[in-house]
């Protein structure tokens, strides 16, 4: 009897810790919405920049060569999976400001005084917050690039654009999350995000194939995560799916959709596991 009792008060306490991590979770992410809501101009910002890139840039090159992209493909279409993927990581490095400009107003103190169940839902509540925010972004892309003719994917590949960005979005947003609470400041944190931005867009296929780039460039480009998104997704918009065909001419290699995939996954989780431990430090 007293073995029974043990498991069912067992079994309840967990389900209670659950609803109450949930509540937390779904207050926090309820007031970074709220906040967005009260000032939508980065939200605003966030669509209108890709677009511009979108349009401008799918004008200036629609004239290009046809031997110059794979599958005698539009530029416009080629276009579009680099700016879906740009739109998605410059998102979700902006993930680590709303902790930031908490620790620096005293507000993250006052959570960490606060009798949560977990401190853990502040986590939750930044990425939840940032996945849904990436992901409104980058459908508006999508959206706009389909009315510029540029193609919509059927339901498999627009599955693997989902989880392509998500697995994108969870590895940046650990990221910048970690940078958060290992830099000093708001200055610190927003001079990462403007060097890495547009270096890591140039340094990848958004914009070129990695055949039209010369040696260095392709090998930067042959290994940065943008590249490992952006390749499914452009093989989402280009017909039939099959991530068993390569997408990526390497200098070390050639890589297929699994292979891109995977790179991403392993990404994901080691960058999780990397912050962590910071995390755990800073949340005690």
């Amino acid at each position: 009897m007293s073995s029974a009792t043990s498991i069912i008060t067992s079994s309840s306490s967990r389900q209670s810790a659950f609803s109450e991590l949930y509540q937390e979770t779904t207050a926090l992410t309820k007031r970074l919405f709220l906040q967005l809501f009260r000032r939508p101009s980065t939200l605003i910002a966030g669509i209108l920049q890709p677009l511009i890139w979108l349009v401008l840039f799918g004008a200036l090159f629609s004239n290009a060569p046809k031997d110059l992209l794979p599958g005698e493909m539009s530029y416009g279409r080629f276009l579009g999976a680099g700016v879906i993927v740009f739109t998605a990581f410059s998102g979700a490095l902006n993930a680590g400001l709303p902790v930031m400009f908490d620790r620096e107003f005293g507000f993250l103190n006052r959570l960490l005084v606060a009798p949560l169940r977990s401190r853990s839902s502040i986590v939750f509540a930044s990425v939840i917050y940032i996945t849904v925010i990436s992901l409104l972004q980058s459908l508006a892309i999508m959206g706009t690039a389909f009315l510029l003719g540029y193609g919509w994917p059927g339901p498999a590949g627009l599955l693997l654009v989902l989880v392509t960005l998500l697995l994108l979005v969870f590895a940046v947003t650990a990221l910048s999350l970690g940078l958060a609470f290992a830099l000093p400041g708001h200055i610190e944190l927003i001079a990462v995000i403007f060097v890495a931005n547009l270096p890591l867009l140039f340094a990848s296929t958004a914009l070129a194939p990695i055949s039209f780039m010369p040696s260095w460039l392709g090998w930067l480009a042959a290994v940065n995560p943008l590249t490992f998104a952006i390749e499914p997704i452009r093989a989402a918009y280009a017909g039939p799916l099959d991530l068993g065909i390569i997408l990526i001419h390497a200098p070390y290699g050639d890589l297929n959709g699994f292979g891109c995939l995977s790179v991403l996954m392993a990404l994901t989780i080691g960058l999780f596991f990397l912050i962590s431990p910071l995390l755990n430090r800073k949340l005690t």
